[in-house]
């Protein structure tokens, strides 16, 4: 194609009206006015630079620090603390004040910290794009800026360089890319230049592209800019990335229902008896201090400050189970999740291509099996010889994951690579390309000259004439052979057919009709990326706990679909598998209503995972999204909690997840889900203990005056009691060791409230025991003429509520069976508790300061058993618990 033939005026056709991959590379030169010999002339490239823009992947601007640091004072809860700040400063209760702005400032600080980290995935995706690009200007090779390249350029690529662009390619020579950041597949693709046919194809199947932000690893091309900037794949990814995604975990959104009812009822009972104490002649100024001293005491200003100090702990437990968590809600998100979306490689499997199977001679034989029969070791050997594996300097083999397995499956039949090639010498090579799919070497041998050709069944098979066997070649059956890869293929392996032809004489140089024909075919070859040993075993703790597995994937169906049943992530007899261009022709509706029955997607794209998230969370779900390349990215940042790789994974991926996996292992995230399931449950022990003690206040206070009792507590016993008993003991909680079964019960429901599953009706009767206790020994002591009635009630009201906190330890299982020595810091804080109880009664000093006396001895057993009766009563309910459903084991 001449240069007089282009028109540099001309502007390329826009983006998103062509399939580039389906297009002649020549006619879209000459559609993009440049001659490929040639390029660009200097006066056009800066005019489309002019009207496209830089070669930039941009985001929106961040949020400032200042606004990012407001944000966190939005949460209802935060509001309502603030309140009792303000309030506790009223009255005078100064340490209260200072106490509860700590934890507001505390979690504020982490909010921030977390949503500034939040904005650096886009950060990191800017990286990945190159710094510079070698294009051909006016007939001349210039190095430029990679932001300075326009559609139409002509960019030269070579081993190690960066793609600058998303790249139609017109000319090549053995070039293979790297595209596993974007695509996430970690075999280097081996390109052509020839047009593709049919209408979808996934961006792994692109084959004649290449695109912005891989890597050429192998050979060299030259290839003409479509697209630039924004409108690249890549691109494009950043625009999914840059979407608003605003989803609170389940523990926010239980919270700020938790917080607006906590607010309504506090108002309305603390109105309520201030009402009727001014009915019944209390002193009005007595009784707004009792009502708001007891609403301060209502609300359970510990709550966030034990939220996030449960968040940490498990956290920091979660880094010895190889997960590190970026997002501290992400914790407890974890319990709640209904689907995980795993990608296949490197997660569920091993990230490294395995010998499974050889086929050669009519028989089947396994690598470490039993010594292999003469045709397998021909197999091997081929596959020993036709290989460009080599040793690196730690001995390991390295190069194209394929090869190196072939050369690990011949070594444990006994041939060493090394020791063959110097046995029988490679001669010339015909090197493989995407156009032949096959590559052959020519050896030297005592008998002559032997090629070896390794490829495609499809390939390979159609060039032979014969079998080749020990004692002679036989005639080939070709329809049986290649029925007997597709066979293999249906297992899930990646097929390699194996054929060789003896010359007398070497060939000439480059002539592959002459050395790839009249072949005798040696066998087949089925590889794998074979299961961690580990996941299958993850995969059942998933089903057992009623979380439903999903592999996503952009490996082939049938390798999806084989490795997926492997796991049990599919039964046997399950064979729906939904590929990436059956979800682009796939309305929202329909795929909503399939996201239900697919266990299995191929060959999908980064667009298509989030749909499949979002169809998925349209029907409640909260989803758990896997990935390591940028093609992960959108979905894991949309994904309730996204799970990045921390050994294979990019930074981009790392930026935009919840969790990354330090070992990149499926069998952590489950760990990391029952470490989530356990905060989940320590948080609504403390609601269970906080909201019990608040109720028997608050119902001791409500009841006396309408059965005739004076106020039994004064404000100062109201705040003692809330500060003692909602601190450590409340904290203390966050070391409660996970519940019997945890793993063998359903994810909880979405739309499940906090007080879900008996815990309000527990709140309520308890509550009432409390308080009905405290006013019975009031009733007896004041009936009975024991003048410390009041220091009494104080002291029951404490100690009530710490035999209450062991009793709560477990929902199911008795106090006695888990024992008091298993979790020591919470021991330690009841005992602490109890202490600073009994030192407001007997130490002089602060008797005139909470209004107390010192109680006899039969007064004080008189407070310890009341108060016991409240660890007997939960025992009788677990008991009762355990009747109606016994615990899982």
């Amino acid at each position: 194609m001449c240069g007089a033939e282009m028109d540099p005026a001309q502007d390329p056709p826009p983006a998103t009206a062509s399939h580039w991959h389906l297009q002649d590379a020549h006619e879209l030169a000459r559609q993009h006015g440049v001659d490929p010999a040639h390029g660009l002339p200097e006066e056009e490239a800066s005019r489309r630079a002019a009207r496209h823009g830089p070669n930039e992947i941009r985001g929106r601007p961040g949020r400032g620090l200042a606004g990012l640091f407001i944000d966190q004072f939005k949460d209802f809860m935060i509001l309502v603390l603030i309140v009792a700040a303000v309030i506790s400063g009223v009255i005078g209760e100064l340490i209260d004040t200072l106490a509860i702005l700590l934890i507001v400032l505390l979690n504020a600080a982490i909010g921030f910290v977390q949503a500034w980290r939040a904005d650096k995935a886009m950060a990191a995706l800017q990286q990945l794009a190159a710094s510079q690009a070698r294009v051909l200007r006016g007939g001349r090779t210039l190095a430029v800026a990679a932001s300075a390249v326009v559609p139409g350029d002509i960019v030269l690529l070579e081993a190690g360089n960066q793609v600058p662009a998303d790249l139609r390619l017109i000319e090549i020579a053995q070039l293979k890319v790297d595209e596993s950041a974007l695509t996430g597949e970690s075999v280097t693709v081996a390109k052509h230049t020839s047009k593709l046919t049919g209408v979808a194809h996934a961006l792994g199947d692109r084959l004649n592209m290449a695109f912005k932000g891989t890597t050429a690893t192998h050979g060299r091309g030259r290839g003409l800019v479509v697209a630039t900037g924004m409108t690249t794949e890549l691109g494009k990814v950043a625009a999914l990335l840059d979407r608003d995604v605003d989803r609170s975990t389940p523990l926010q959104l239980r919270l700020a229902a938790f917080g607006k009812l906590l607010a309504l009822a506090v108002i309305a009972i603390c109105g309520v008896i201030f009402l009727v104490g001014v009915l019944r002649g209390e002193a009005p100024l007595l009784m707004v201090l009792t009502a708001v001293s007891l609403a301060v005491a209502a609300i359970p200003e510990a709550l966030p400050a034990v939220v996030t100090v449960l968040l940490a702990l498990g956290a920091r437990r979660m880094v010895s189970q190889s997960a590190l968590v970026r997002r501290l809600p992400a914790v407890e998100t974890l319990g709640s999740v209904t689907y995980i979306c795993a990608d296949k490689t490197g997660t569920l499997t091993q990230n490294r291509m395995r010998v499974e199977v050889l086929l050669a001679d009519g028989q089947e034989w396994l690598p470490g099996a039993a010594d292999p029969g003469p045709a397998h070791l021909e197999l091997l050997h081929a596959a020993a010889l036709c290989n460009d594996a080599s040793r690196g300097p730690d001995g390991a083999w390295q190069g194209d994951p394929t090869e190196t397995a072939l050369t690990q499956a011949a070594l444990q039949a006994g041939l060493d690579k090394a020791a063959l090639e110097r046995q029988f010498p490679r001669l010339q090579e015909l090197p493989f390309d995407a156009q032949r799919k096959r590559m052959s070497t020519l050896h030297r041998t005592d008998a002559g000259i032997v090629a070896y050709t390794k490829g495609a069944p499809e390939a390979v098979i159609p060039l032979c004439s014969t079998q080749w066997r020990a004692d002679g070649p036989v005639a080939l059956q070709q329809a049986e052979m290649l029925a007997a890869a597709e066979a293999l293929a249906v297992r899930g392996l990646r097929v390699l057919a194996l054929a060789r032809r003896s010359h007398a004489a070497l060939p000439a140089t480059g002539e592959a009709e002459a050395v790839e024909s009249g072949l005798s075919l040696i066998g087949l070859l089925g590889l794998i990326d074979p299961p961690r040993p580990e996941a299958a075993a993850a995969v059942r703790d998933c089903r057992s706990a009623g979380i439903t597995p999903v592999m996503i994937t952009g490996d082939h169906p049938a390798t999806a679909l084989a490795i997926a049943r492997r796991l049990g992530i599919v039964v046997d007899g399950y064979a729906e598998v939904l590929t990436g261009p059956e979800l682009t022709a796939m309305a929202e509706p329909v795929l909503r209503e399939r996201v239900v029955s697919v266990r299995v997607y191929a060959r999908v794209d980064p667009a298509q995972k989030i749909r499949i998230v979002e169809a998925l969370q349209a029907r409640g779900e909260f989803v758990a999204m896997t990935g390591d390349g940028v093609n992960d990215a959108p979905a894991l940042k949309q994904a309730d909690i996204g799970v990045a790789m921390g050994r294979g994974g990019t930074d981009v991926a790392r930026e935009a997840a919840s969790l990354v996996l330090l070992d990149d292992n499926f069998a952590s995230i489950v760990a990391a889900v029952r470490e989530g399931r356990r905060i989940y449950d320590n948080i609504r022990k403390f609601v269970r203990y906080a909201m019990t003690g608040n109720s028997g206040e608050i119902w001791t206070i409500f009841l006396a005056p309408l059965l005739g009792l004076p106020i039994p507590l004064l404000p100062i016993h109201i705040l003692w009691v809330n500060l003692v008993t909602d601190g450590l003991p409340g904290l203390a909680l966050a070391a409660e060791p996970a519940e019997r079964g945890i793993m063998r019960r359903p994810p909880r429901a979405p739309q499940e409230s906090l007080f879900a599953r008996g815990l309000w009706q527990h709140i309520l009767w308890v509550g009432l025991l409390i308080g009905g206790l405290c006013l019975a020994l009031q009733a007896w002591a004041m009936s009975s003429g024991h003048a410390h009635w009041q220091t009494m009630v104080f002291t029951v009201l404490t100690l009530s509520q710490m035999a209450h906190v062991l009793a709560i330890r477990s929902e199911t299982q008795s106090l006695f069976r888990i024992g008091l020595a298993s979790n020591r810091p919470l021991l330690g804080a009841v005992l602490l508790t109890v202490a600073l109880q009994l030192a407001t009664i007997y130490v002089p000093p602060l008797n005139p300061i909470f209004k107390t006396q010192p109680l006899s001895l039969l007064e004080l057993l008189l407070c310890l058993g009341a108060s016991a009766v409240v660890l007997v009563a939960v025992e009788i309910e677990k008991l009762w618990l355990r009747r109606r459903q016994p615990a899982p084991a």
